[in-house]
């Protein structure tokens, strides 16, 4: 539906600009503080740690399970719900957003605009300077790549990049051993990650 942004609306946006001040105005090196005034911000959330600075327009509308992490200057406009499943990563500068405006100049100039929700599923690594945008879901075990702007719906399993994003490929068991394109986990570090 439709609504126009009225006054418990923007008392409910101040409230959260409130607690957003703590967050960014906490020295970066004191991360329990950082994560107790997150809490305040998101309190639908589990294990979760994020780089000031930091924003929302509600809080109250962002969901994260568990081991969420947010680098540097991330931006969520949770007009509507943002749905985060276990082991999310979002890498600076992303910015997902819920809120949308009509097309038509003289609808858009009613002061009408609607918010549409965005899930995103389990085990997904989200890249630097990424924009999703209102309405999409991506799926499970998926990574989207730096600088994508997602305008449709991801699936399980891919790695997707691009204006707009596009599934690249399948992530396979052929990855597993790999951290960057072709380069091999070394036999420490893999002997580590085969007891997890």
């Amino acid at each position: 539906m439709v609504y126009i942004a009225d006054e418990q609306v923007f008392a409910e946006m101040a409230a959260c600009k409130k607690l957003l001040a703590k967050v960014n105005n906490t020295d970066r090196w004191e991360y329990e503080k950082i994560t107790q005034a997150v809490k305040q911000v998101i309190p639908d959330s589990k294990d979760i740690v994020v780089i000031p600075p930091f924003y929302c327009e509600y809080g109250t509308h962002i969901t994260t399970g568990e081991n969420f992490f947010a680098n540097y200057n991330c931006t969520l406009i949770d007009v509507s719900e943002i749905k985060f499943g276990d082991n999310c990563l979002l890498g600076p500068n992303v910015s997902i957003y819920t809120a949308g405006h009509p097309v038509h100049p003289d609808t858009r100039n009613s002061g009408y605009e609607y918010g549409r929700k965005v899930v995103v599923g389990d085990n997904v690594w989200i890249g630097g300077s990424v924009t999703i945008v209102p309405g999409v879901r991506i799926g499970n075990n998926v990574v989207i790549g730096a600088g994508s702007v997602v305008t449709k719906d991801v699936p399980d399993n891919v790695l997707a990049a691009g204006n707009p994003a596009k599934v690249i490929r399948k992530i396979s068991e052929k990855d597993r051993r790999y951290f960057y394109k072709q380069n091999e986990i070394d036999d420490e570090a893999w002997g580590v990650i085969n007891t997890l």
